[in-house]
C-alpha cells in the first residue's frame, strides 16, 4: 500500500484529489441502474433528529384518531345495521362479522405502528450521546479484562461482500477483539471456480490480520515509548503531545490510503469507503486536530488521558481474524441454517479440542488436561453476531457494550441497532425494500420503549451467559448438540427473544444508526427473504403466552402495550394477508363500507409518509410501499401457510438464504403470476361494481388494480415476470442444468473518501472530552473554557 508523508497538508491533498474520483465512482455500479432508482448515495445520519413538540403531539393525536374512527365505524355501521334489523339472513350476519373482524385487525396493526412510532420519537428526543472521554475511561480501567468474539456466519457469499464485513468488524475498537468467519459452504466443492472462491474466503482472515500488523505494531510501540518517557508525570504537553498528534495523523493517512486502494463496484463499496473507512478517518482526524490545537495553546493533558488516546489507536488496529468450518467435523450439526452454524461454534468456546479421524469423518473431541489439543477456542464474555452482508460503523461495539455494563442494565441480554439500508440502490426494488427497512428501524426503536424488543438478527451484541441460560441439548444422530439459538423456525432470532424473556432477560435497541445491511435488489431475492419472514410467527405465539403466564406473578409482569406489540409483530403478516385477500376477492355488502374506515387508515398513511420523508425518501413512496405489499401478497400468504403446515406436521421448514449475487434471481412462477391475477381480478370486479353502481367497492378495486400494476411494472418488470413464468412452467418438462456457474463482473474506480468537514480552530478540550457529539458532521461542542 502506498504511503505519503504524515502531514496535515498531505491529508488535505488526498482529500482534494479524491473528489473527482469519488464523483465518478458513484456511477460505477456493476448492476445496471434503473430509471427511478435512488440518486442520493449519502447515508442517513448516525444520530436521529430530535423531534419537536408538533411531531410528538401528532404522534399522540394520530393514535386517538385511529381508535376513535374505528369505534365510530363499529357504532355507525355494524351496530346501526343491527338496530335497523338489516341482519335478516345468515349471509349478511357472517359478512358483517367478517368485515368488522378484518377492519378491526387492520386498524389494530395501524394503531400498533403509531404506538411504536411515538415510542421511537420519545427515545430520539431523550437520547444523549455518551462522551468519548467517558468511554475511554471506562474501557481503560486496569481491571477491565472482558473480551468479545465476532461471529460472521457465511454461506456461498461473494468474496468482496464478506471482505467488507470483516474489515468493518476488525476495525471496531475494543480491548480484545476476535473475529471469526463461520464458513458454511460445502468444504470440498467439485467445481474448480467454487473451490478457488472458497480458498480465497478462507484466506481473508489471515490477509486482514497481516495488513493490520503494521499499524498495530507501530501504535503499540508508540504507546510503550510514551508510557516510558512520561512515567511519573501527572500532565503531558509540548513535544510529547505533538508526537501523539503525529500518530493520529498517520492513522488517518493509513485509512485514506486503504480507501484509495478500494475498488468501487457498487453502492455498498462506496459506503465502505466513505462511511466505514472515511468516517473513522474523520473521527481520528478530529482528535489529531484537537491535540495539535492543545499544543499551540501550550496546554497540557492528564497523563491518563494521553495513555487512553494511545490505547485507542492500538485497539482500533489490533484484531485477530480467522475462520471456522463446522461441516468439516462429523460431531457438529450440519443442519442447513444460520442458527446451527452459530450454535456449533458457540458450543466449542472455552475448551480445547482434538481432531480424531474416524470412518464417519473427522471428529472434535475434548482434550484432557496435559493432552495435546489441535484446536483451542477462547471463551468470551460477549458475542457479536453479524451477517456476512452487513457492516458496522465506528463505535458500534464500544457504545453497545458500555450500555450493557451500566449497573441498571445487568439483565439486558441482547443489544443491537436495527440495521439501516445502503443508499444509492441501483434498482427500484432495492430502493423500496430499503425504504421499508429504514421504517422498520424506527419501529423497532419504539418497541424498546414499550419493553417489546425483538432480536433482529443481522447484528447484535449478546451476553454469552444469557445464551447459556436458554441452551438445550438435542441429539442429532449419535452426537449431542447444544442449541443456544433455537432453529425450530426460520426466524430464529424472534423465537430466541421469547426464550430469553422466559429466563428474565431483556433486549434493547440502541437509538443510533450504527449498522447497515444489504436489501434484496430484485423480486426473486425479495421473495425468498419475505417468505422466510412470514413463516414462524404463529408458531412462536404460544411460547409468548407461556412467558406471559409465568411473569404474571412476578414483579415484572407483561404489560398490555408489550402484549399488543408482540402479538402484532408475530401475527400481523398472517391476518393482514388474509384480510387483504378477503377485501380484494369477496364482494361484501356495500352497506358495510363507510368513510370512517378511510378516516381510520389516514393517520397511519400520513405518519408513514412523514417517516419516509424523515429518512430522505418521498411522501408518495407510501403508495409505492402499498404497491410493493400488493405484489408480495402471495409471498406473505405462502409463508403463513407454511407456518400452519409446520404446526400440523411438526417438521422443520428448510432455511432459505437470501441470495447476494450480481445477477438477477429468478422468482418461482406462482409468485410472478400472482400480480397478474390480482390486476385482472381487480379490474374485472371494478367493471361489475360500476355496472351495479357500487361506487365504494369500485373505487377500492380500481385503487388496488392501478397500484398492483405500478408494482408489477416498477418492482418486478413485465419482461422479467414473463421470463420467470415461462421458465417455471418449462421446468415441468425439462431437468435444469445445475452445473451452470455465475459470471463475475469486475470493473471499478478508485478514489479516497472525502472527509466530511475541515477542522477549524476549535475548543480542543471539548473535542477530546465529547468526541463527535454530531458524528455525521464532525461537529463538537464549544464553550468549555480555556
Amino acid at each position: 500500500m502506498a504511503r505519503h508523508p504524515a502531514t496535515p497538508e498531505t491529508v488535505e491533498v488526498l482529500n482534494d484529489e479524491a473528489r473527482a474520483d469519488a464523483t465518478e465512482a458513484r456511477t460505477a455500479d456493476t448492476r445496471r441502474r434503473e430509471w427511478g432508482a435512488e440518486r442520493s448515495q449519502k447515508s442517513l445520519p448516525i444520530l436521529h433528529r430530535k423531534p419537536g413538540t408538533a411531531q410528538l403531539s401528532w404522534a399522540r393525536i394520530a393514535i386517538i384518531i385511529t381508535v376513535a374512527c374505528w369505534f365510530m365505524y363499529a357504532v355507525t355501521t355494524v351496530v346501526r345495521m343491527w338496530i335497523e334489523r338489516d341482519f335478516n339472513t345468515l349471509r349478511v350476519v357472517v359478512e358483517a362479522g367478517v368485515y368488522l373482524a378484518v377492519v378491526t385487525a387492520l386498524s389494530f396493526s395501524a394503531t400498533m405502528y403509531l404506538v411504536s412510532r411515538r415510542g421511537a420519537l420519545v427515545r430520539f428526543r431523550d437520547h444523549k450521546r455518551v462522551p468519548r472521554a467517558v468511554l475511554d475511561r471506562h474501557f481503560s480501567s486496569a481491571n477491565y479484562d472482558r473480551n468479545i468474539t465476532f461471529l460472521v456466519p457465511s454461506y456461498v457469499e461473494e468474496l468482496p461482500v464478506v471482505e467488507k464485513t470483516l474489515w468493518s468488524a476488525a476495525l471496531q475498537e475494543f480491548p480484545d477483539v476476535r473475529v471469526m468467519l463461520l464458513i458454511d459452504d460445502p468444504p470440498f466443492p467439485k467445481d474448480p471456480d467454487r473451490r478457488a472462491e472458497l480458498l480465497a474466503t478462507r484466506r481473508l482472515g489471515e490477509q486482514i490480520t497481516q495488513e493490520l500488523a503494521e499499524p498495530s505494531t507501530r501504535f503499540m510501540e508508540a504507546r510503550a515509548r510514551a508510557l516510558d518517557e512520561n512515567g511519573g508525570r501527572a500532565a503531558i504537553g509540548g513535544s510529547e503531545l505533538g508526537r501523539l498528534a503525529t500518530e493520529y495523523r498517520w492513522a488517518v493517512e493509513w485509512l485514506l490510503a486503504k480507501a484509495d486502494a478500494w475498488e468501487i463496484h457498487d453502492h455498498t463499496d462506496l459506503f465502505f469507503r466513505e462511511d466505514v473507512l472515511g468516517g473513522l478517518a474523520q473521527d481520528l482526524r478530529q482528535n489529531a486536530a484537537a491535540v495539535a490545537e492543545a499544543v499551540r495553546d501550550r496546554a497540557t493533558l492528564p497523563a491518563e488521558r494521553v495513555e487512553q488516546m494511545y490505547t485507542r489507536l492500538v485497539r482500533i488496529f489490533t484484531a485477530s481474524v480467522g475462520c471456522f468450518e463446522r461441516k468439516r467435523y462429523s460431531t457438529l450439526s450440519h443442519e442447513a441454517n444460520k442458527a446451527m452454524n452459530l450454535n456449533s461454534y458457540i458450543s466449542l468456546m472455552g475448551n480445547r479440542w482434538r481432531r480424531v479421524e474416524t470412518p464417519e469423518g473427522v471428529q472434535l473431541l475434548p482434550a484432557a488436561d496435559g493432552q495435546y489439543a489441535d484446536l483451542m477456542i477462547p471463551d468470551s464474555e460477549y458475542l457479536l453476531t453479524l451477517d456476512a452482508d452487513s457492516m458496522l460503523l465506528r463505535d458500534y461495539c464500544l457504545r453497545l457494550v458500555y450500555f450493557l455494563e451500566q449497573p441498571t442494565n445487568e439483565k439486558v441480554a441482547v443489544i443491537q441497532t436495527p440495521y439501516s439500508s445502503y443508499r444509492g440502490a441501483p434498482t427500484r426494488m432495492e430502493r423500496i425494500s430499503g425504504a421499508t427497512t429504514d421504517i422498520q428501524h424506527i419501529l423497532h426503536q419504539g418497541l424498546t420503549f414499550h419493553d417489546a424488543t425483538f432480536w433482529v438478527g443481522a447484528n447484535a451484541v449478546i451476553r454469552k451467559r444469557a445464551l447459556e441460560d436458554i441452551a438445550v441439548v438435542n441429539n442429532e444422530g449419535p452426537h449431542s448438540v447444544t442449541v443456544y439459538i433455537q432453529d425450530r423456525t426460520v426466524i430464529e432470532d424472534t423465537e430466541s427473544s421469547i426464550d430469553l424473556g422466559l429466563y428474565g432477560w431483556t433486549l434493547e435497541n440502541y437509538p443510533e444508526r450504527l449498522s447497515y445491511s444489504a436489501t434484496p435488489p430484485d423480486f426473486g431475492s425479495i421473495v425468498i427473504q419475505r417468505r422466510r419472514w412470514a413463516n414462524g410467527g404463529l408458531l412462536i405465539l404460544p411460547k409468548f403466552w407461556r412467558e406471559r403466564r409465568l411473569r404474571k406473578e412476578t414483579r415484572n409482569p407483561v404489560r398490555m402495550p408489550e402484549t399488543a406489540l408482540r402479538v402484532n409483530y408475530m401475527a400481523s403478516i398472517a391476518w393482514a394477508s388474509l384480510g387483504l385477500i378477503l377485501l380484494l376477492g369477496y364482494p361484501f355488502d356495500s352497506r358495510l363500507l363507510s368513510p370512517w374506515v378511510l378516516a381510520a387508515a389516514l393517520p397511519y398513511f400520513i405518519s408513514m409518509a412523514m417517516d419516509l420523508k424523515s429518512c430522505r425518501y418521498k411522501y408518495l413512496d407510501v403508495f409505492r410501499i402499498y404497491a410493493f405489499n400488493l405484489v408480495l401478497l402471495a409471498v406473505n400468504t405462502s409463508g403463513t401457510i407454511k407456518s400452519v403446515e409446520q404446526g400440523i406436521t411438526n417438521e422443520k421448514i428448510p432455511f432459505a438464504r437470501t441470495p447476494k449475487v450480481e445477477g438477477r434471481t429468478a422468482a418461482p412462477w406462482p409468485f410472478a403470476l400472482a400480480p397478474y391475477v390480482i390486476i385482472t381480478y381487480s379490474f374485472y370486479v371494478f367493471v361489475l361494481y360500476v355496472i351495479a353502481q357500487n361506487w365504494g367497492n369500485a373505487a377500492f378495486a380500481a385503487f388496488n388494480g392501478v397500484l398492483c400494476t405500478v408494482g408489477l411494472v416498477s418492482f418486478i418488470g413485465v419482461r422479467n415476470s414473463l421470463q420467470d413464468i415461462f421458465l417455471g412452467l418449462q421446468s415441468w418438462f425439462y431437468v435444469p442444468d445445475k452445473r451452470a456457474t455465475l459470471a463475475m463482473a469486475d470493473n471499478g474506480q478508485k478514489g479516497a473518501p472525502e472527509l466530511a468537514t475541515p477542522i477549524d480552530r476549535q475548543d480542543w478540550r471539548a473535542a477530546l472530552y465529547f468526541g463527535q457529539t454530531d458524528p455525521d458532521t464532525g461537529a463538537v461542542p464549544t464553550g468549555l473554557g480555556r
